[in-house]
């Protein structure tokens, strides 16, 4: 079962709550989500009154997080640069892990192999022609290394291929932008499909969208299982 982030954005007139976000959300037919707390906090002593204008607060180590709240109370800015940094290290080390392996061809082409004959290659039949590329062998024996607590999804080659520009964009833009993002007067904004370019145009689209936003606005995160 996939998991998806959802942004949604509530109206200035609004309440601030999870169950105004969910009615947001069953108007597109998505299932209810749970909080996700991935935007820190601008000042983590903030009063109480202040606080009242975050969701689903907690600290992690010396950052608090939120799933959501008032745009002027979250550090936005944080979210980017800490997603960057964690992004920039992984490409790095993933071009370290597959140095000397040839490009490989992406999971979706092995996919549309099963899909378009499924009696002929099966789904399970699928994934092992395409985890059985050096490049993904590599990765996949990165993985595997005890000790290793650092992902390396085989199915992000798209992006990592792109080059480190794309791959530490896509995700500190994502960082703030999730997977899909309701606006305040009720449009979803999402990819087209799940290509790496449409994923892009999404993060670009959805990220000018919070930037002009008002300090005073609100959003929050929400954790979907199932489809979009």
């Amino acid at each position: 079962m996939s998991t998806f982030t959802v942004v949604v954005s509530l109206p200035a007139t609004g309440e601030i709550d999870w169950f105004s976000a969910c009615e947001r959300l069953e108007w597109h037919n998505i299932p209810a989500g749970t909080p996700r707390p991935m935007y820190p906090i601008r000042r983590p002593w903030l009063r109480r009154l202040a606080a009242q204008q975050l969701i689903q607060v907690t600290r992690h180590g010396k950052t608090v997080w939120a799933a959501g709240g008032r745009k002027d109370r979250l550090d936005l800015h944080g979210a980017v640069t800490a997603a960057n940094h964690r992004a920039s290290y992984r490409w790095h080390v993933w071009a370290q892990v597959v140095r000397g392996t040839p490009q490989a061809r992406l999971w979706t082409e092995f996919h549309q192999q099963h899909t378009s004959n499924p009696r002929k290659v099966s789904l399970a039949q699928a994934r092992r022609r395409f985890e059985a590329q050096p490049r993904v062998l590599a990765m996949l024996a990165y993985a595997a290394h005890p000790g290793t607590h650092l992902e390396l999804d085989p199915y992000e080659l798209d992006a990592y291929q792109a080059g480190q520009p794309t791959y530490t964009l896509l995700h500190w833009q994502h960082a703030v932008t999730g997977d899909a993002l309701i606006t305040d007067d009720g449009r979803l904004l999402r990819p087209a499909t799940w290509s790496l370019a449409d994923r892009l145009r999404y993060c670009g689209d959805a990220g000018t969208y919070l930037s002009r936003l008002a300090g005073s606005s609100s959003f929050m995160a929400l954790t979907i299982t199932g489809q979009l």
